[in-house]
């Protein structure tokens, strides 16, 4: 699995972004929580960082609202010289430009502190998702398309930090610039004062207008989105299935379709966000229209000097600026609060695997029963009804019947993915309910029939979540799965790369390299679903032969179509309708002349 080679720097903290992590699921746990109140709760444990950042903003923002005061001064120097002080103002000059070259320090040292916490939350935000998909069942994870999740961990995620950025940097400068100007305006004219006050709640009032339908929109549009992504992923891997039944211009026509729609939806928001703010800019400028007659009147009348008149100006138009600025991201604040409730999708999903408190297995010695297990998906369809199995230690098990008949939801049920309806499942004695299910799988290897590679070495394949395992260990596992020959003829050897699912090598070749990696686990016990149903004839007797040595003192459950491999399964259990129709040796099932008699011949 390729991962970056660098390290992470010291400022990312291993253990404060696990408590991150586990602090995100919580969060999120709580349902009521709206979302800016959840963003809030997201930086936990970084509002010192917070501050610091805040405490630098206001000094580098300070020029915005000392300019105005020394420019109104300068005014009224210059057009009534009389009443002024040339040593005032050239000392207000000089702090001006002092808090202006003070600006480059604090605006740095505001963003060092801000961008700490916000990184830490973006990794820690993904983290608890990737910590959550461990966690949640195999059902819900049947249900979500990874595109989807893709979708989720990356854009929403970056969404979700957009909205930071705005809600702690925007609305900050938007906060402190109302109170400060304000209050000046308030501490040299009430009338002025009362004005502003009035005026720029009314203004605001756009946002209120618009929020709702914007909303609307982004919803809209993200969810097309996730849904064109998983869409992509699915055409991606039938690419080779579309060109071989010469279906592209389907695929083309299907995706065209979909894009227009997500364009339409797109449009529609363009539309809203674009009115929206030509309408906030329209009804902005009329205000500060209002403004300017207002201050001049009052300066004509001689109630406020001329350059009063300039400094209120510059005040209404920074409050309206800033308001407008807001106005502006609007769309990227209202995409950022849905992105929160998508990342609740997986966050806040109950559908878990909880092994809390459960019997944790420290060895496994392989005996199974299940006793009138019923399962389904739904309770009109049941898969397993009634389903009874007794398995004892080293006992090989092949699982043979028609296709729905319930053989892989059996290996399912074993390795712990499903869970019963009603019934028990008994490993070594226990409860499967009763397990920690994580510690009887340390114990467990699984080849799957569909063979999953990552895009890595044939070594990391083969050793995945195995540190440390000696050449020797290798190199047994690779003659133990008929690899040897085939790995020797690459010019790297087991460090090929393998390509993206193992794109790069065929059926059998990626199925022998799933055996290897359960064979260097020596596991205790074995579940094969049909593992030798991609390889040619040639290797399936080499890989038959080297299972046949595997499976030798462990507990092997195997499901199989081809009949020949399971002749010396010690029991077959032969399934129909979701229940065992006959059980016993492949001699005694033969002499029998049933179900799997018929079978038999069929493939013969």
């Amino acid at each position: 699995m390729k991962k970056l080679k660098e390290k992470p720097h010291l400022h990312f903290d291993d253990s404060e972004l696990l408590r991150q992590e586990k602090n995100f699921i919580a969060y999120y746990a709580d349902g009521n929580k709206k979302s800016i109140s959840l963003l809030f709760k997201l930086y936990n444990g970084h509002y010192l960082k917070l501050l610091f950042s805040a405490f630098f903003f206001l000094i580098k923002e300070s020029p915005g609202w000392v300019i105005p005061i020394v420019t109104s001064y300068v005014i009224d120097v210059v057009t009534v010289p009389e009443n002024g002080d040339i040593f005032k103002m050239v000392s207000a000059l000089v702090g001006l430009g002092v808090l202006v070259a003070i600006n480059l320090p604090t605006h740095y040292m505001h963003t060092k502190f801000f961008s700490l916490a916000r990184r830490s939350v973006e990794a820690g935000l993904r983290g608890a998702m990737v910590r959550k998909l461990q966690q949640l069942s195999i059902s819900f994870h049947k249900e979500m398309q990874s595109g989807r999740i893709q979708s989720k961990i990356m854009r929403d995620v970056e969404a979700i930090e957009a909205l930071s950025s705005q809600v702690f940097t925007s609305v900050l400068g938007i906060v402190t610039n109302l109170i400060i100007t304000l209050s000046i305006v308030l501490a040299t004219n009430w009338v002025v004062f009362v004005f502003f006050l009035v005026c720029t709640p009314v203004a605001s009032l756009t946002v209120v207008a618009f929020r709702k339908r914007m909303r609307k929109s982004n919803t809209e549009l993200r969810q097309g989105i996730e849904q064109t992504s998983a869409d992509v992923l699915d055409m991606v891997e039938l690419i080779p299935v579309t060109r071989a039944h010469a279906l592209e211009e389907n695929e083309i026509k299907k995706f065209s379709n979909q894009l227009h729609l997500i364009a339409e939806k797109g449009y529609k928001l363009d539309i809203v966000q674009q009115v929206f703010g030509a309408s906030s800019w329209v009804t902005f400028q009329f205000f500060q229209i209002l403004c300017l007659g207002v201050t001049a009147y009052m300066a004509y009348r001689g109630e406020i000097t001329i350059g009063e008149v300039a400094l209120y100006q510059s005040y209404f138009t920074s409050i309206v600026n800033r308001i407008s600025g807001l106005v502006g991201l609007l769309p990227t604040i209202s995409k950022g609060t849905e992105s929160l409730v998508s990342v609740g999708e997986i966050l806040s999903a109950n559908d878990i695997e909880d092994n809390s408190g459960k019997k944790v297995l420290k060895s496994l010695k392989g005996e199974f029963e299940f006793k009138d297990v019923c399962f389904g998906y739904t309770p009109e369809k049941k898969i397993l009804n009634n389903f009874n199995l007794k398995v004892k230690e080293g006992e090989t098990i092949a699982l043979v019947g028609e296709s729905g008949a319930g053989k892989s939801t059996v290996l399912n049920m074993v390795i712990g993915f499903n869970k019963a309806n009603s019934g028990d499942i008994l490993i070594d004695g226990n409860k499967i309910s009763d397990i920690d299910l994580r510690s009887y799988r340390r114990h467990i290897a699984v080849v799957p029939q569909n063979s999953i590679l990552f895009s890595g070495t044939i070594r990391d394949n083969i050793t995945y979540g195995l540190p440390g395992v000696s050449k020797k260990q290798i190199d047994a596992a690779i003659k133990a799965a008929n690899l040897t020959s085939f790995i020797d003829s690459l010019p790297d050897g087991l460090d090929t790369v393998v390509g993206e699912h193992g794109g790069k090598l065929s059926g059998g070749q990626r199925q022998r390299i799933s055996i290897a990696r359960a064979i260097i686990r020596n596991p205790k016990v074995i579940i094969l679903d049909e593992a030798t149903s991609a390889l040619d004839s040639v290797s399936e007797k080499e890989i038959q032969d080297a299972i046949d040595n595997l499976t030798k003192e462990r507990t092997t459950f195997i499901v199989a179509h081809r009949l020949s491999t399971i002749r010396n399964a010690d029991k077959i259990a032969v399934m129909r309708n979701g229940h065992c129709s006959e059980y016993g040796t492949f001699d005694e099932l033969m002499a029998l002349k049933g179900e799997f008699y018929e079978m038999k011949k069929l493939q013969s």
